[in-house]
């Protein structure tokens, strides 16, 4: 996290960075909340270079994930913002499909 804004303790919006990689995150204003269940059939995909070290890194700082595996020859690590949205990060790989990180992790 390189700017954030933070009011009365808490964050309400930061710029996450990650190599040459960035992307804005913002909370909505006090009033301005959609109707329905928040994140509810959205999910944001980044394909990047290597999806299994973001996963080593955001889970070293706490951040909850599912275990990742491969689908459609990519590894994906999956995960879910504060307000139930899903941010899946992804990485062009050669392991067989539907393989889980602890199978794979084990072989090597």
């Amino acid at each position: 996290m390189t700017e954030s804004w933070i009011d009365k303790g808490k964050i309400k919006w930061c710029w996450l960075v990650l190599g040459d990689a960035a992307i804005m995150l913002q909370e909505y204003n006090d009033g301005k909340l959609p109707k329905g269940n928040l994140g509810e059939g959205v999910e944001i995909f980044f394909i990047c270079e290597d999806a299994l070290a973001i996963y080593t890194q955001i889970t070293s700082n706490g951040i909850l994930t599912s275990e990742p595996f491969v689908g459609n020859k990519m590894w994906v690590v999956q995960a879910k913002d504060p307000d139930g949205y899903s941010i899946s990060f992804e990485s062009a790989t050669d392991v067989p499909e539907e393989t889980k990180y602890s199978q794979w992790r084990n072989t090597r």
